[in-house]
């Protein structure tokens, strides 16, 4: 409860008829505008894979899946997806996608782990997406480019739901910015990440944060990520490390930065052994994942997250994800919210 967010004075613009349909909206016209910018092709994916193949993402290193026993295949365990980084890769070589093209998901998550505020929730609902690359398109370049190509996607979604809902107003700039963290360290050397991240995003309204996952010069990670997806170790042409970043917004309803996307070009061989290696786990090089990577079996690819209900969250200007999809949450927070104006679903 102490990281509950109550916006002075919040009234929500939209009830909740107005708001469901706005979600409907935002989701049919993101999705096809996405999969036209980076030329994606849908794909079903799974809600949960077997323990111990490799397959499922930790994200920051830590967190535990859900997991439960399959009577059918001897009590086998099967675990709830965190995301679907290492799962959609291997989907690209099933398929047999060429350079230039990719896949794109409706993913859906539990994280037991998540620590409940207004943009945390148990469940999570992203576009998962990958899409095959070159070796020479591992570069901040072509990263730089898909970033905006994203941000564009998003740009026409707002201006649909405001044509749609005249008493949404927008509020993104037209362009989006890019920060390497460790410049953003050395521009905010007395502020933690998070705080680096609001004074950043407050300045230029959009941002894509670049290199995170490897130790900044203060000997610390502006973020944890696990070491088998996002390359954040090759060193660019910009001369600094890290292949991916995150999207954030300022969020004026809130008063603070939203992360809409984590994304990067993902490791090949050379960054895998390296990142196992700097994070101490290269027993992971056994696993049906690494192994396929390892053997030169997987293409080289781009990919990333874009979460549907934070999406939705902003374009609608609610002020919290518990507005735009359903969950669970403590009865403190279900009725502080309730007497803020935030009606939780």
């Amino acid at each position: 409860m102490s990281k509950l967010i109550k916006p002075e004075g919040y009234k929500a613009l939209l009830d909740m008829w107005q708001t469901e349909q706005g979600i409907k909206l935002i989701k049919d016209f993101f999705q096809q505008n996405l999969a036209t910018e980076l030329r994606l092709r849908r794909v079903t994916a799974p809600l949960f894979v077997l323990t111990g193949l490799g397959i499922n993402d930790d994200l920051n290193g830590v967190e535990r899946p859900v997991s439960f026993p399959i009577k059918d295949l001897h009590d086998a365990r099967a675990e709830v997806v965190h995301s679907l980084a290492k799962w959609k890769r291997l989907t690209l070589a099933d398929y047999g996608v060429e350079p230039g093209y990719g896949v794109y998901t409706d993913m859906n998550a539990i994280r037991a782990d998540e620590e409940l505020d207004n943009l945390h929730s148990l469940y999570v609902d992203q576009w998962d997406w990958e899409a095959v690359v070159s070796k020479e398109e591992r570069t901040i370049g072509f990263l730089e480019n898909v970033v905006r190509r994203i941000y564009a996607a998003i740009l026409r979604t707002e201006y649909l739901t405001c044509e749609t809902y005249p008493m949404i107003k927008p509020f993104l700039p037209r362009e989006i910015h890019f920060v390497h963290s460790q410049d953003l360290l050395e521009m905010y050397p007395e502020l933690e990440a998070k705080q680096r991240e609001d004074a950043i995003c407050k300045q230029l309204g959009a941002v894509f944060i670049e290199g995170i996952g490897g130790k900044l010069s203060d000997g610390k990670k502006h973020d944890g990520r696990a070491p088998d997806y996002d390359d954040w170790s090759t060193v660019g042409e910009n001369g600094k490390k890290g292949l991916n970043g995150d999207i954030l917004v300022w969020y004026p309803v809130l008063n603070r930065a939203i992360e809409l996307s984590s994304m990067g070009i993902r490791v090949d061989k050379e960054a895998l052994l390296r990142q196992l290696k700097i994070e101490g786990k290269e027993d992971r090089k056994a696993l049906y994942f690494h192994q396929k990577l390892l053997n030169g079996e997987l293409p080289l690819s781009i990919g990333g997250g874009i979460g549907q209900s934070r999406l939705c969250m902003i374009m609608l200007h609610k002020a919290h994800i518990g507005e735009i999809q359903a969950s669970i949450w403590p009865e403190e927070m279900r009725k502080e919210c309730r007497r803020s104006g935030m009606p939780l679903i």
